[in-house]
């Protein structure tokens, strides 16, 4: 059955576009490396119709589609199992940008466009695609929808579900749904597009959508801010909101031990008040202004000017260039990579709501440094839209790699608790995937997970749409 299936996809997409021999390991290792599965093969096709016809021909023959974009996702959701039995549906070569209406103000992209060369085509029109994140190089506009992807500029702009209008996806039968309109009224019947958005290509695959873009702004102003503690940073927050309206678009907030790293993996970096005595937190904003940039200037001092008569800031700098402004944000996308540097670590992608983040993260600290003497946290992330990436580095001087073995399990179920008890979510905007199902099944409410798994079996009968992603295989 194999061999007859994987000569039908040849003559679908081309013998050159069915991988099979080789190193495989780009397809079937994910990012983070955490898990290595063996496929069956790799198959690249390059329209919808293509794409429609390898799901209709791997539906009769009962073979398992993993879809995937720039696998940089960090929840293994787009991984195959070790089976080699189940198809990696690669959707690289979907990559045309087929229209921008400036009138409506929206972008049509193919699912394997990367996502900087989205921003790129809007920027090249004079528009604005505000998605942004430090994957923007590789990922592209699918995988960042099927997984609701976040970034820096959720505050103002929305995850990926808001900045979509839109998509063509197709169903787990082979059926392609067109759903391109751009429309921003459409109220016949039941919203298909938010349901496959975040679905992580479990009950179809994206192949297309339409974007939301915006006016560029005249000009964007970046500020990094020291402050005395996380409730001071959320006190700054409420100001900025006040005080900057709409025009507050990035608001993170990062740890000492955080910015550390980077000044100690990354010393040609210059970290704004590493170290500062009575400031456990840096805070980093950006304001986009629609007059200009005099306008935007005067309307920041002004807040740094109340904030620091309010106590919630006690130094801080604006950026007084562009350059300057990439550096300060080159820090900050920078954490990862230190604390990658630093060695392996425990991560964490989670969300509460805003004003409860200082009592969650007093709580949590105190309770994991009790229980796992000298463990360091690495807490960093975008507060403006309560999601912190709240993680744990194994005690310096011990084997990192043995601590993971032997705590990772105990540590997340002391972190997700917590969040739990906080009103909070286990995964803000890295997915589920295979990594986290079993804290769907004991985190999520009950009637939630009856209905997920009433719409996966309604849609994808067969199970044959990345199986064990999301909910577990049965």
């Amino acid at each position: 059955m194999s061999a007859a299936l994987l000569d039908e996809l040849r003559a679908l997409v081309g013998a050159a576009h069915v991988l099979t021999e080789g190193d495989l390991s780009a397809w079937e290792q994910d990012w983070r490396r955490r898990r290595r599965g063996r496929a069956l093969a790799v198959v690249r096709p390059g329209s919808t119709a293509e794409v429609a016809a390898v799901v209709r021909a791997c539906a009769r023959a009962g073979v398992a589609l993993v879809p995937q974009g720039g696998n940089t996702g960090l929840s293994v959701g787009a991984t195959p199992d070790d089976s080699g039995q189940q198809l990696v549906l690669s959707l690289t070569r979907l990559n045309a940008v087929r229209a921008l209406d400036a009138d409506n103000l929206t972008l049509t992209v193919e699912a394997g466009c990367i996502l900087q060369n989205v921003q790129a085509a809007a920027a090249q029109a004079g528009f604005l695609f505000p998605l942004s994140l430090a994957a923007e190089g590789s990922c592209t506009i699918g995988g960042n929808l099927a997984s609701n992807a976040g970034g820096t500029q959720v505050l103002r702009y929305g995850n990926a579900r808001e900045l979509c209008l839109g998509l063509e996806v197709v169903t787990p039968q082979g059926e392609v749904w067109s759903g391109l309109s751009g429309l921003r009224k459409d109220n016949t019947g039941y919203d298909l597009r938010d349901l496959f958005i975040g679905s992580e290509g479990t009950l179809g695959i994206i192949t297309a959508a339409t974007l939301k873009i915006f006016p560029q702004p005249a000009a964007q102003l970046t500020a990094w801010a020291a402050v005395p503690s996380m409730a001071a940073a959320v006190r700054l927050l409420g100001l900025a909101h006040q005080h900057l309206g709409a025009g507050l678009t990035g608001f993170e907030a990062m740890g000492q031990f955080a910015l550390s790293l980077v000044s100690k993996h990354m010393p040609q970096l210059r970290v704004p008040f590493v170290g500062m005595a009575g400031a456990p937190y840096c805070v980093l904003l950006e304001n986009s202004d629609s007059e200009s940039e005099a306008h935007a200037r005067a309307r920041f001092e002004h807040l740094l000017e109340q904030a620091m008569d309010d106590g919630c800031v006690l130094d801080a700098v604006v950026a007084e260039s562009i350059a300057q402004a990439q550096e300060l944000w080159h820090v900050r996308e920078s954490i990862p990579l230190a604390q990658a540097e630093e060695g392996l670590n425990i991560k964490h992608d989670i969300s509460v709501a805003a004003s409860r983040i200082p009592a969650f993260v007093e709580y949590t600290d105190a309770l994991l440094q009790r229980e796992i003497p000298g463990v360091r946290l690495v807490n960093f992330g975008h507060l403006g839209d309560g999601n912190l990436h709240y993680n744990v580095q194994a005690p310096e001087g011990g084997d990192a790699k043995a601590f993971l073995h032997t705590q990772e399990a105990r540590v997340n179920q002391l972190v997700y608790d917590a969040v739990a008890q906080f009103g909070g979510s286990f995964s803000a905007e890295h997915g589920v995937g295979q990594l986290k199902v079993a804290q769907l099944e004991r985190y999520q409410d009950p009637v939630a997970l009856q209905l997920m798994r009433a719409l996966k079996q309604a849609l994808d009968p067969q199970g044959l749409m990345n199986p064990g992603c999301i909910l577990r295989s049965h």
